[in-house]
């Protein structure tokens, strides 16, 4: 389970939360290495990438990460949900395995991913035979906008998200109804509620949290990251608002212990917190709360080798 939280001032990330880890690690694909896609084409300069995942074989397979743009996407566990296709004509056959690096590395904004993902059918295809597709969904943000993909049975779903975060199931729309009944819209501006501020439960003198739910479900995580996001008050600066961001994640963070799954605990692997703007990948993990980055701007972004950190050793602890 996970939670994806994006905020206005430019930064984007997530939380990470299973029983068991990969072995992931902070990976950068500079511009010039060389994609070589499912569906045949081969991609030798591109827009470069960094974010947290796994190489194998020399693939980069990304849970989440940005590029040199400034659009971020993250990959959040869809159980039950998610349904990909056999490859279908006319129809852009992207895996899902794929789809990170497919569209971080040639779009700019939401904007044109959405125009990439428009007629695209995610594909059942595996990595390897020990590797099959893990059912996921996506949340993609820019400096001004996010939205979600989605595909089930229905077929692909691109949605506005007003509100910045993506949690797991059920479907997004879903979720968005479910959290209607704690919102309110601002007197002087009712008319559109996916386009105005709005306040999620009156203030009260610091009773306006009262009803949230509490639990590591879902759809009670994506109601209660939506109610510390607006009403979040960052003070400026990059110390505060990535420690302030850092403090929204762990506002559902998994502690070891009140999640059990098949006889082991799922906890919060890591925190993740990108600087859009300026292409820094700060980080937190479950062990070591220090908050530490990489910034892909300081590498030599022209290579054609990928790029990895070892999240005990190699990233830069954050500076005031």
């Amino acid at each position: 389970m996970c939670t994806a939280v994006w905020i206005k001032e430019g930064y984007f990330g997530r939380n990470l939360d299973y029983e068991v880890g990969f072995g992931e690690r902070i990976v950068i694909t500079p511009r010039n290495f060389s994609f070589q896609f499912a569906d045949g084409n081969s991609v030798k300069s591109h827009f470069a990438i960094i974010g947290m995942g796994v190489v194998v074989d020399g693939y980069p397979l990304y849970f989440d990460g940005i590029n040199e743009e400034g659009l971020g996407m993250a990959g959040l566990r869809f159980f039950k949900n998610a349904m990909y296709f056999p490859s279908k004509d006319g129809l852009k056959n992207i895996p899902s395995f794929e789809l990170i690096p497919r569209v971080l590395s040639c779009c700019k904004d939401t904007y044109e991913a959405e125009e990439l993902l428009k007629n695209a059918n995610i594909t059942d295809k595996a990595f390897s035979e020990d590797m099959p597709p893990a059912p996921l969904h996506w949340m993609l943000s820019d400096k001004k906008r996010t939205i979600v993909a989605e595909q089930t049975k229905h077929g692909l779903f691109i949605y506005e998200n007003p509100m910045g975060v993506l949690t797991n199931n059920p479907t997004f729309n879903v979720q968005m109804e479910r959290l209607s009944g704690y919102m309110q819209s601002s007197s002087d501006e009712p008319e559109n509620r996916f386009s105005k501020n709005y306040e999620i439960i009156p203030d009260s003198r610091g009773m306006g949290g009262i009803g949230l739910p509490g639990d590591w479900s879902s759809g009670s995580r994506f109601i209660k990251a939506c109610f510390i996001r607006e009403n979040s008050v960052l003070q400026g600066g990059e110390k505060d608002n990535v420690n302030h961001f850092f403090h929204i994640l762990y506002s559902v963070f998994h502690q070891r212990g009140c999640v059990r799954v098949n006889g082991k605990y799922e906890i919060t692997r890591y925190s993740s917190c990108c600087n859009l703007n300026r292409g820094i990948y700060y980080y937190t993990t479950y062990d070591d709360s220090t908050i530490k980055g990489v910034d892909m701007m300081k590498e030599n972004l022209d290579g054609c080798r990928l790029l990895e950190y070892n999240l005990q050793s190699d990233g830069i602890k954050m500076q005031n």
